[in-house]
């Protein structure tokens, strides 16, 4: 039985407080013990009861209660994880300088475990120069600070500055909890990654397809960006997934129009990741109308397939003949199954050599596991015949596994 983690969820003072609850509850789920800690003057969002109804546990903003207990040390000494959401300008501020005023401050000063911001707040301050200096010196000191989303924010105002949702932000955070550091390896890099299925049309109504959710390519695209790359994900099918934060999506349907947008936005990256799950075959000829089931002329008894490009393949014959940027690395994914005689990664094994790309993610999704799951496993494969297990996990631990083989060899 895995070992119950404490969890400390800072809240400060930003109109996004609210989605601390769901980020609390989050925690809770999965068994965490919850202690929240706001500012002051968070709690003129949320109440402290409702923290304390979320957490099961007392909450307090001030170092002088509980002062039997030295709760303003012991917070800190105890947790396994702080996670603080939202953090303002203000609270990153307060943290940079050292200072230790309230009860969260205090506990972040005491603090030896991982720590994670989720920063909140207008464009504006985002992007001031006085912020972006504190953020800097937060992750030269270890502190893990996400890259907030963009879209709307308080009243008209849209922009980077939005909190990340709070599963995303739950799921970073217990990344950074199995080990997997969120620093700024990739900056300066750009990274394009494709993600979930394609569907090819056989009328207007239908069309052939697979099961892929696109969940490990955002995955991917999640730890890539919060390590400072630009991320660019082709996206077929991807079922309302959150954006990254931080990325950008070009949406495509079908496989054809997935290897224009991979070969366009490839072009001057220094990372492809062939993520998605590429339809093999689309229908020869796509109705104008939809075809009627038991019409005289069998229009849906029989239906003509043709190839679909081998993009991965396509992508590594354009790099080798100098049509991508020079040194630019390409990773593959084969979702595969096992038969009487060949295992899933002997079929990947073969892949490799055959695409030429320089690793490659085996999926055995075998027996309905990975597709649409929120968990993978299988094999990172490279081209010099390494092989390292990917055990079972969350797809954001399998994505920063995949991301760490990768910079071995960038």
């Amino acid at each position: 039985m895995e070992r119950q983690s404490k969890i400390v969820v800072g809240v400060a003072g930003g109109i996004a407080a609210y989605k601390a609850c769901h980020l609390i509850r989050n925690f809770k789920e999965t068994g965490d013990d919850v202690w929240v800690v706001p500012t002051a003057s968070a709690l003129n969002f949320v109440g402290k009861a409702t923290f304390e109804a979320l957490s099961g546990n007392p909450v307090s903003t001030t170092v002088f209660e509980a002062v039997d207990e030295v709760r303003h040390v012991k917070i800190g000494q105890e947790a396994d994880l702080v996670v603080v959401a939202p953090a303002t300008a203000d609270f990153m501020a307060r943290v940079a300088a050292g200072r230790g005023d309230d009860l969260l401050s205090a506990t972040l000063l005491v603090a030896t475990c991982p720590v994670v911001l989720a920063p909140a707040m207008h464009t504006e301050m985002w992007l001031n120069p006085a912020t972006q200096a504190n953020v800097a010196t937060l992750r030269s000191r270890g502190i893990t600070v996400l890259e907030p989303a963009h879209g709307r924010l308080t009243g008209k105002d849209s922009g980077p500055g939005r909190l990340t949702e709070p599963e995303q932000i739950a799921e970073l955070a217990r990344t950074v909890l199995a080990g997997h550091r969120l620093d700024r390896t990739l900056e300066g890099k750009k990274v394009v990654i494709s993600a979930g299925g394609t569907q090819e049309a056989i009328d207007p109504v239908r069309y052939v397809g697979n099961r892929s959710s696109g969940k490990q390519g955002f995955a991917l695209a999640e730890i890539a960006a919060h390590k400072g790359a630009e991320v660019t994900i082709v996206a077929g099918a991807t079922d309302k997934l959150d954006c990254p934060s931080g990325a950008r999506i070009v949406k495509v349907v079908s496989a054809r129009e997935m290897r224009e947008a991979m070969l366009e936005h490839s072009a001057d990256a220094d990372v492809v990741i062939m993520a998605a799950a590429v339809a093999d075959y689309r229908p020869e000829t796509v109705a104008s109308s939809k075809l009627k089931k038991g019409a005289a002329d069998n229009q849906l008894d029989t239906i003509n397939l043709v190839e679909n490009p081998d993009i991965l393949r396509e992508l590594v014959a354009t790099r080798d003949g100098g049509g991508l940027k020079e040194g630019a690395k390409i990773v593959g994914f084969a979702a595969e199954t096992g038969d009487e005689t060949h295992s899933a990664l002997d079929f990947a094994r073969i892949k490799i050599q055959k695409k030429g790309c320089d690793l490659l993610m085996c999926n055995d999704v075998s027996e309905g596991k990975v597709f649409g799951k929120s968990s993978n496993e299988g094999f990172i494969l490279s081209k010099s015949g390494d092989v390292r297990e990917v055990t079972a996990g969350p797809k954001n631990e399998v994505a920063a596994q995949i991301i760490e083989a990768l910079e071995e060899i960038l």
